[in-house]
């Protein structure tokens, strides 16, 4: 089924391509510059940290509904081996095989295409199984600091967790801006909680993927506005699914990716994260969440941090 006229009028309005030069790989990720960063850092006032990642491990959040995206499989290679005789240092050792974005993890910019192109009209076919992602691979998103927000939808809307059917608008956005009094500013890394991650951490991860709470086709607009250098938020697929407008499945995620070039991330845990912001009364800190540099990846996993 063609994508549908409406995608394409709010794709024509947030395009990005070319707006940080014709060989750019990283997307609104240029706008977090030095002075974004040390106006980010100056947000810190007493050192409190928040871990924002899922444990990884084998019962993990992927159901298999997303073919090959497998949940951590830890093996141990090696256990208290004395390699250079008896009674020497022993050494234990273990090896991990899972999908990048099994658990708590940020999309590269060439996780998805629509048109046969990638961010910025590289070619799709241009990620092949030998040579992986030749262009838009996670690696070239380099470190990820910058002022975080938490954009509390459920919080700012007093319910404990978004009904399954709830597509998170702009002006739920806004609505988390006011509970938070702040503003939404050029290089922020925003954080959307809609509490869904609840039903993974009490045990039904079935629940938790689908149907799920999500961003809305209208939101990659907000956020292009707001010079916004990427969004995470607290569900297994991002945005709304089943999808607001039928058919059309992962259309957040081609105007995200594909045309802003804006990073984004899945499966954070926001829960402790909105307790501490409304326990400090403030919603802007210090976010380092730094993407493992997997060369010619999709995606990768990271352990996220909120500083206060």
């Amino acid at each position: 089924m063609p994508l549908p006229a409406e995608f394409h009028e709010i794709a024509k309005r947030v395009n990005n391509w070319g707006r940080w030069g014709e060989g750019d790989e990283r997307g609104t990720l240029n706008l977090i510059t030095d002075e974004v960063v040390c106006a980010a850092a100056r947000t810190v006032a007493s050192g409190r940290r928040v871990p924002l990642a899922l444990p990884l491990q084998q019962d993990g959040v992927q159901t298999g509904m997303i073919p090959g995206r497998v949940n951590p499989l830890h093996t141990m290679v090696a256990i208290n081996l004395e390699m250079f005789g008896p009674d020497t240092v022993a050494t234990s050792d273990d090896t991990v095989t899972m999908g990048l974005q099994a658990g708590t993890h940020w999309d590269g910019l060439c996780h998805v295409s629509h048109g046969g192109r990638l961010y910025n009209g590289r070619p799709a076919d241009s990620i092949t199984g030998h040579g992986r992602a030749a262009f838009n691979g996670v690696e070239k998103a380099g470190p990820i600091v910058s002022r975080g927000v938490l954009l509390d939808v459920a919080r700012a809307r007093n319910v404990h967790r978004l009904d399954d059917d709830h597509a998170v608008t702009p002006e739920d956005l806004e609505a988390a801006e006011e509970l938070a009094g702040i503003t939404v500013r050029s290089g922020d890394i925003a954080l959307v909680r809609t509490g869904q991650i609840q039903r993974y951490l009490t045990g039904d991860k079935h629940a938790y993927a689908h149907p799920s709470p999500g961003l809305s086709i209208r939101t990659p607009e907000w956020f292009h506005a707001r010079d916004v250098a990427a969004v995470a938020n607290d569900t297994l697929t991002f945005e709304i699914i089943p999808p607001e407008i039928e058919g059309l499945w992962l259309g957040v995620h081609a105007l995200d990716l594909v045309e802003m070039g804006m990073p984004q991330g899945q499966n954070w845990n926001l829960e402790g994260l909105s307790e501490v912001c409304a326990e400090e009364g403030r919603y802007a800190f210090l976010l380092s969440a730094m993407p493992e540099p997997f060369v010619g990846a999709t995606g990768t996993p990271v352990a996220p941090v909120a500083i206060f």
